[in-house]
């Protein structure tokens, strides 16, 4: 069974997605507006997955963590690889999350971290729902280990455990900026969604950010 996206789109009329590149700005924007105006708040929602309904035949991106070897595995994947793994993975997500989505919805607004590609965000939102939040390459890679982060920290010690942690810490930084690559910054730059672009790392711009934010979605204070 299909369910048709004006379905989709009318069930998810409730929901606010800010999707982009790292280092953007995009997790620090769904909470601030959430806890502003009341929101519920998702974050990337790759614990909405009920683990009953996942295997690694049915699944076997989402269930990597799973079969992996080990985390050395994990940091010194190629770039190309990790990538491809990305994609994949945020595509077995997409049925998970809307249906989350839908749920949490239908009684309060609510604001996601999405990584929902632009292709089905194009068929379930409309403009004044989606905003894309970007920053440059160099920012989003010279920056990924900054924040005060629980699973950078934990993969930052993994890869200082590997047999060449410069090594392994250059593949993985590599790995990163395939996945924040030009291209990738050009397709959200060119969606034709709502976008605002990161350019100071330096200046706290977050007020300013979430004013504009606001005014893209139409929340009223």
């Amino acid at each position: 069974m299909e369910i048709n996206n004006n379905i989709l789109k009318h069930y998810l009329n409730n929901v606010m997605f800010i999707n982009g590149t790292a280092y953007s700005g995009k997790s620090t924007m769904v909470k601030m507006l959430a806890d502003k105006y009341g929101l519920v708040h998702c974050g990337e929602n790759y614990d909405c997955v009920p683990k009953n309904l996942i295997s690694p035949k049915t699944h076997p991106n989402l269930c990597y963590f799973q079969t992996m070897k080990d985390w050395q595995e994990f940091i010194n994947r190629a770039p190309q690889e990790y990538n491809e793994w990305i994609l994949s993975t945020q595509r077995e997500l997409i049925e998970f999350e809307i249906m989350h989505l839908i749920i949490v919805s239908q009684a309060q607004k609510t604001i996601v971290d999405t990584n929902i590609p632009l292709d089905i965000l194009r068929e379930i939102a409309d403009y004044n729902q989606v905003a894309i939040m970007l920053s440059p390459q160099s920012m989003s890679v010279e920056h990924f280990f900054d924040r005060d982060d629980s699973d950078k920290h934990f993969l930052k010690e993994q890869i200082m455990k590997a047999d060449d942690p410069d090594k392994t810490m250059k593949n993985f930084l590599a790995c990163m900026a395939k996945v924040n690559s030009k291209e990738v910054y050009d397709e959200f730059a060119n969606s034709g969604f709502f976008t605002i672009v990161r350019e100071d790392t330096e200046t706290d711009t977050r007020a300013e950010t979430l004013e504009i934010l606001v005014k893209h979605f139409g929340l009223i204070d």
